[in-house]
């Protein structure tokens, strides 16, 4: 598979999942709580989704870490990360430890 056509599956995975319909912008957000209220609020308002909204939520946000993989930042990156803590706070899930990361 070419990076164009890896590119266009993605966006096309994003913007038609059936997990979820994500706010246009959200992984653009510069607030990582921000970021975890806009898909806590897309997977629970999902009527398409087939796991319950915490699990929905953190997918989609794994899944385009992920597949974004090299061409984020390391600020970006460092965001997305935060999110996915501030995810699990939301939903009242204990943080989980990381190696090699500081606290």
């Amino acid at each position: 598979m070419t990076t164009r056509k890896a590119g266009r599956w993605t966006r096309e995975v994003t913007q038609t999942s059936n997990a979820l319909d994500l706010e246009p912008g959200v992984f653009a957000l510069q607030d990582p709580k921000r970021i975890a209220r806009s898909l806590k609020r897309s997977a629970e308002r999902s009527r398409r989704r087939k796991a319950p909204p915490f699990r929905s939520a953190m997918s989609m946000l794994v899944f385009y870490i992920n597949r974004a993989g090299g061409n984020l930042s390391g600020t970006q990156r460092r965001r997305l990360e935060a999110a996915k803590d501030a995810l699990r706070a939301l939903y009242g899930r204990p943080l989980q430890g990381r190696k090699g990361r500081k606290r």
